[in-house]
């Protein structure tokens, strides 16, 4: 299977690259100095060239405050470059998947959001990826579109990183209580993207880790598990008077038998640091 990975130099894309490779598929890992998916004529140049069975969305505008003040710019990526891409994979005969976000809901709910729940993004960036899925489905019926939450891995900055760097140098930290989701470990996405683009299992699909806590919980967690004694306390978002709104609540739940279920995310934060650690020794 070849198989065509863009924003390949990306967090999700660097693993994704791998996750496929050990699945034995032939990848093309194009970062955006090699494809820009702006830009519509590249993205059907390349497809025609490489003549991919699959191709994979991982490129991104992932800046959610900046996308407050640049919105243009992140419909631009998010939603137009979308569609570029997947049209010119339905040109050239291949599939595509689009990696969404939980930022596409609004937060109102209190039980996990399923597939079939209407979107309703409140900031600049969920708007965007909202778009960006209605655009690839539009240009592509062999889509896929998969929504997952609170990325984080080893070759990008996270949530992880920041909450050690400042467990090393401050005695205290406040982080936000009143917002819920489920951290999901790149590796684990990975490996159940580079699996499902295998399958005809066409349509919206939530692969997120299993279970939820909120951003103060997160980075509790993180520290007990890292023995940091930096003090945890929670803040509200108000408190912390960040550009982009986001919602309240995003868990993601899945209606659909065939989605790949990731593990618990306390599991995948213990695997992170764990290759963290192996990685700086």
């Amino acid at each position: 299977m070849r198989v065509v990975v863009a924003g390949a130099g990306g967090m999700l894309g660097q693993d994704l690259v791998e996750a496929c490779v050990g699945r034995g598929q032939e990848v093309f890992a194009l970062g955006r100095s090699e494809l820009d998916i702006a830009d519509a004529a590249a993205c059907d140049a390349i497809l025609r060239e490489l003549h991919p069975d699959a191709v994979v969305n991982c490129a991104a505008w992932t800046d959610v405050d900046g996308a407050e003040a640049d919105e243009q710019g992140a419909m631009a990526v998010n939603d137009t470059g979308a569609g570029n891409i997947a049209a010119a994979a339905a040109n050239h005969g291949a599939r595509v998947a689009y990696i969404s976000s939980d930022y596409v809901f609004d937060g109102q709910k209190r039980t996990p959001y399923i597939e079939s729940d209407i979107t309703g993004g409140i900031s600049a960036y969920g708007r965007s990826k909202a778009a960006g899925e209605n655009s690839t489905a539009f240009a592509n019926d062999r889509h896929m579109v998969v929504r997952s939450s609170w990325l984080f891995g080893t070759r990008g900055g996270n949530f992880v990183e920041t909450m050690l760097r400042i467990g090393g140098v401050e005695a205290e930290v406040i982080v936000v209580s009143d917002q819920v989701g489920a951290p999901t470990y790149t590796r684990h996405l990975a490996a159940a993207l580079a699996e499902l683009i295998e399958t005809d299992q066409y349509g919206i699909h939530h692969v997120a880790a299993a279970g939820q806590c909120s951003w103060f919980d997160y980075a509790q967690e993180i520290f007990d598990v890292e023995g940091c004694d930096c003090r945890v306390m929670a803040g509200t978002t108000e408190m912390l008077g960040r550009p982009a709104p986001r919602p309240a609540y995003s868990v993601l739940g899945s209606e659909r038998h065939s989605v790949p279920v990731l593990p618990e995310w306390r599991d995948g934060l213990r695997q992170y640091l764990r290759e963290r650690a192996s990685l700086r020794s």
